[in-house]
């Protein structure tokens, strides 16, 4: 998956807080994962390939197959992100964990999806800078398990998911069927975790909308913050989501909006390597995705949503895309709901 997101990242503190509460050497780790000494001392940014070697290295290091599991339940309130301390005082568990998915990206170029069926939600994880490599599996079993641990943290029940399904070959399942208690599948198309519709509405006990009030600023700002970063094509495609309903945007008014001129845009486009149809092209394409997964909205709809003047048009462009029509594409990714786009 190519993705215009910045790939670098900053090591979380709370990883290091998580080493140490486990016993593992962060100095070892480093050293194994041949990472530069300034991810130490100046806490520099690192790729998601060096994040991988991290994680692998924190394998290697600490001889335990559960090391992400570990990691995860060992850390509370105190030390999480400013993003995870305000998804704990969410209304709900769904709630909490569409801020953790929004919030996420402050921290890391990794892809959360979160997807809304009739019977249950699904968070799916991917890292569109991981090329080829697969997630370490104690990177992917923290992620998994924090999504729990915030669930049962704030609702103070011992939820349990539907499923899991890991793209990885089978390991540690065993420790993995006793702290999930649920179906798990391995050896999947992509890393996804289901949470019955239940337990999605259930209430947080931890729930404190003052305290909300005063975090959600400040986590809006730093995300705003963190957009201003992204490259020019990511913050045209931002836009190019806002205006599709309107019609088809054109360059002129994108540019407008982002505050520089139609050539200055098309220049910075062109530094980046691509283009503005090319763009409007891979929003359209990733949005009718997005929009065929919700059941709910006509073809109709959705060629409407995505700025086309007729039905036969986005057709025509779904073929280009995906090889099929929509309704085929829709019948193949919603009909078990646990398939990937």
């Amino acid at each position: 998956m190519n993705s215009t997101v910045p790939d670098k990242l900053k090591i979380p503190a709370t990883l290091w807080e998580g080493l140490k509460r486990a016993g593992v050497d962060r100095a070892e780790v480093i050293r194994r994962a041949n990472l530069p000494l300034s991810v130490l001392r100046d806490d520099a940014p690192i790729a998601t390939t060096q994040f991988f070697a991290l994680w692998r290295a924190i394998e290697t290091v600490s001889q335990d197959s559960t090391i992400g599991l570990c990691i995860a339940t060992g850390l509370d309130g105190a030390v999480m992100p400013l993003a995870f301390v305000a998804a704990q005082h969410a209304r709900t568990f769904r709630d909490a964990l569409s801020r953790v998915a929004r919030f996420k990206r402050l921290c890391a170029p990794e892809d959360v999806s979160v997807r809304d069926f009739a019977d249950y939600g699904e968070l799916v994880i991917r890292w569109p800078h991981g090329g080829s490599e697969t997630a370490p599996r104690s990177l992917v079993d923290a992620t998994m398990a924090s999504f729990v641990e915030l669930g049962r943290r704030g609702t103070g029940e011992r939820l349990t998911p539907l499923s899991l399904e890991l793209a990885r070959p089978a390991a540690s399942r065993p420790a993995l069927e006793r702290y999930f208690s649920c179906d798990i599948k391995f050896d999947t198309k992509v890393d996804r975790i289901a949470f019955r519709r239940e337990d999605l509405d259930k209430l947080f006990i931890t729930h404190n909308k003052e305290l909300l009030d005063v975090l959600a600023p400040e986590l809006d700002r730093r995300l705003e913050h963190h957009g201003a970063s992204d490259s020019v094509a990511e913050q045209t495609k931002w836009v190019l989501r806002r205006r599709l309903t309107a019609g088809r945007p054109d360059i002129r008014s994108v540019a407008a909006e982002l505050a520089m001129s139609e050539r200055s845009l098309q220049r910075r486009l062109t530094d980046e390597g691509v283009s503005f149809q090319t763009l409007v092209s891979q929003t359209r394409h990733q949005m009718a995705l997005e929009h065929l997964a919700d059941k709910s909205l006509t073809l109709i709809e959705i060629a409407y949503l995505l700025g086309y003047e007729d039905q036969n048009s986005f057709f025509r462009a779904f073929r280009q895309w995906e090889s099929q029509t929509p309704s085929d594409w829709r019948d193949a990714h919603t009909a078990v709901g646990h398939t990937d786009n």
